[in-house]
């Protein structure tokens, strides 16, 4: 599950990051430590000439079936993430899944403990890398869906799969963090073999170099944003992780 997520990274430093070569088309969002799903964020694609580009889109895949904005809205809550198990199977994803595929640039995101783990249930924990200046690559799909005035709405959603390792410790199931040497393959639209496009998303040890910090409470409002919602605080033991 990814229900939220932190990014404030500027537009320019992801492009440094991700090698993107046709720029940002999109406006510039503000740095957000508290990502809810149906906001606008940013993601990773190859455009039509099939350069790396950085745009945005809304969190939450808007169902193609969807008869008016209300639905595609009611739909965007339900589909914010894909499974590993069955994105290439669920009509509402196996089309993007197949042909728009993205990467969804995160500094880190957030996980509420389950009873799981040793850790009191509905503690929220930052996951994030073990480097600081390094983004996490989200594996993910887009979509666009056109109302009936012809206007084009983009949206996207988050891969998961099964947690390993000692993020399974705090919740059965996390983002899949997609490896830089897969993003070429990943990210290409003729890339279409459904069963050579989910190898893509099975490697070794998925969890390396990452931390997870308990936080704040406060995160679990909307209302509230900053990057005070990503320090971390004591519990006793363990106070990190790893």
């Amino acid at each position: 599950m990814c229900g939220r997520y932190a990014l404030s990274k500027l537009p320019s430093e992801l492009i440094e990051e991700f090698e993107i070569t046709a720029g940002h088309t999109g406006g510039i969002l503000p740095a957000d430590w508290n990502i809810t799903p149906t906001r606008e964020i940013y993601i990773i694609r190859d455009n039509p000439d099939q350069k790396r580009e950085l745009t945005n889109v809304s969190w939450g895949l808007i169902a193609p079936w969807s008869k008016d904005r209300t639905e595609a809205v009611r739909s965007q809550s339900q589909a914010i993430n894909a499974r590993t198990e069955t994105v290439h199977e669920k009509p509402t994803f196996r089309s993007a899944f197949k042909s728009r595929r993205c990467l969804i640039p995160a500094t880190g995101y957030y996980e509420w403990a389950t009873e799981l783990g040793k850790y009191e249930t509905k503690q929220p924990f930052y996951i994030h890398s073990s480097d600081p200046n390094k983004t996490l690559a989200l594996a993910g799909i887009y979509d666009r869906w056109v109302d009936t005035n012809g206007e084009i709405f983009e949206s996207a959603a988050i891969i998961t799969r099964e947690a390993q390792d000692f993020l399974a410790t705090i919740h059965h199931r996390m983002p899949t963090f997609l490896p830089q040497d897969r993003w070429d393959t990943w990210l290409d639209p003729k890339s279409n073999n459904v069963e050579e496009i989910r190898s893509l998303l099975e490697f070794p040890n998925p969890t390396s170099n990452l931390s997870a910090d308990p936080v704040s409470s406060a995160v679990n409002s909307i209302r509230n944003n900053g990057p005070q919602l990503i320090a971390p605080i004591e519990l006793g033991e363990p106070t990190t992780l790893f």
